[in-house]
């Protein structure tokens, strides 16, 4: 079979690998789609090293079929369409007693701490995949992992249906979210950022979207403005690594002062630089600021969603390539970030 395999960082090759054999207590699964991460690309550049090294198949947001059944395995058939769950947890430490999963001290995902779904075939054990109604296009079921990150954080933020929002960054993680907020609430949201083709996604697609340029107007005021000076119920952080610009305002301070009292600011942004925060702007607001990391389970809730017609995952899509130009699509995306939110790689 063939495999998109990074030989070394910042290359890689299609190549013919070794097909895995269907183990006892596991699943064949043929993909049909896999789907970029941010995470990947810094795979792909090495700066997961030395958690990553190469030779290595990366891939942790995929998609396919079941092409073979393992011995002990029942409840699945040959030909259920599948979303594989990336996520290993430990099951032992006091995150995972506590049954809170995502912040497991040992979590390891396919794609980063081993091979991944960039490839024809994969055998997984089936605790870690979800069927997916047979009429939801395969391209979709590749985006089920990255559309669950927006429901966790939406479900973390505890959102409600009279909630107003703004989401700082419209990216891979701001767009997913904006799917996700949609799903409960049909009240403003405001899109946050300093590309336009960006913001242009959720102007698109969805009604009621305020979409606010960073580096042409003050986003806080503008919230304020728009808002009669109350500000938003909740404000979710998804830049990560902010660009500094004189006059702009680091997103999770952003984020503080647009909310109302007794809001939340929910951050998901993984940067490695210092937030400057004044602490004194949300506790004169008694504000909550919670945090979200990878889903919880959310898979299900999102393959309701895609069955129900209730989320718009073709917003995400910027294109679709064969699995024999996965270099192509890092070029694509390093170089041109502004036009390229998700780039699929067709693996059938």
């Amino acid at each position: 079979m063939k495999a998109a395999v990074l030989t070394e960082y910042n290359k890689v090759e299609w190549l013919d690998v070794e097909k895995p054999k269907c183990k006892p207590g596991e699943v064949l699964v043929k993909v049909n789609y896999g789907c970029i991460c941010g995470s990947d690309q810094h795979i792909h550049k090495g700066e997961f090293h030395p958690r990553t090294s190469t030779p290595m198949i990366m891939g942790h947001e995929f998609g396919g079929v079941v092409a073979e059944v393992g011995e002990g395995v029942s409840g699945w058939d040959i030909g259920d369409k599948v979303a594989p769950d990336p996520i290993y947890w430990c099951g032992h430490c006091p995150a995972c007693l506590k049954g809170h999963y995502p912040a497991c001290t040992s979590l390891k995902l396919i794609g980063i701490d081993s091979n991944g779904g960039f490839t024809q075939y994969i055998s997984l054990p089936p605790s870690m995949l979800y069927k997916v109604p047979a009429h939801i296009p395969d391209e979709h079921v590749a985006l089920a992992e990255v559309l669950s990150i927006g429901c966790h954080a939406k479900n973390r933020a505890g959102l409600k249906k009279d909630d107003t929002v703004v989401i700082w960054g419209s990216g891979k993680v701001g767009l997913c979210i904006l799917e996700a907020v949609r799903t409960v609430t049909d009240n403003t949201v405001f899109m946050i950022d300093i590309l336009e083709p960006r913001l242009a996604v959720g102007l698109k697609y969805y009604d009621n979207i305020v979409a606010i340029n960073a580096l042409k107007e003050n986003p806080v005021e503008r919230i304020k403005k728009e808002t009669e000076g109350k500000g938003v119920d909740v404000a979710f952080e998804a830049v990560g690594h902010a660009h500094e610009f004189e006059g702009g305002i680091n997103p999770v301070r952003g984020c503080i002062q647009s909310i109302v009292g007794g809001g939340t600011v929910c951050v998901l942004g993984l940067g490695n630089d210092p937030a400057p925060i004044v602490f004194k702007e949300l506790i004169w607001k008694e504000a909550r600021i919670v945090t979200s990391r990878v889903s919880h389970g959310e898979f299900a809730e999102v393959i309701d969603h895609l069955k129900n017609g209730r989320l718009k995952p073709d917003a995400l899509i910027s294109r679709k390539m064969h699995g024999s130009q996965t270099q192509q699509a890092f070029e694509i995306l390093e170089n041109d970030p502004e036009n390229n939110i998700k780039i699929l790689l067709d693996f059938r």
